[in-house]
């Protein structure tokens, strides 16, 4: 993965259920440069509860939640630290 801050960070998750859409949110953050954003692809309604936790826990900012169909869109920016 890159660490470029321009490049856009794009974690598909899919068909997967918890913790899985977490874990590989937290690993593409890990990856992240401060300020880079992220975004993650989910089908498991419990990514909504557990996506705005780990953002609130670990300091990045939840710009943007969408759903649409089944299909749950999370955009965050990786925090500072």
């Amino acid at each position: 993965m890159s660490t470029d801050n321009t490049r856009e960070i794009i974690v598909d998750a899919k068909g997967l259920i918890c913790p899985e859409p977490v874990m590989m949110l937290h690993t593409a953050v890990r990856d992240a440069q401060p300020g880079q954003t992220i975004t993650l692809l989910s089908t498991d309604p419990a990514s909504e509860r557990d996506v705005e936790k780990f953002c609130r826990f670990l300091n990045h900012s939840l710009i943007r939640v969408e759903k649409v169909e089944e299909l749950w869109t999370f955009v965050l920016q990786k925090g500072d630290k």
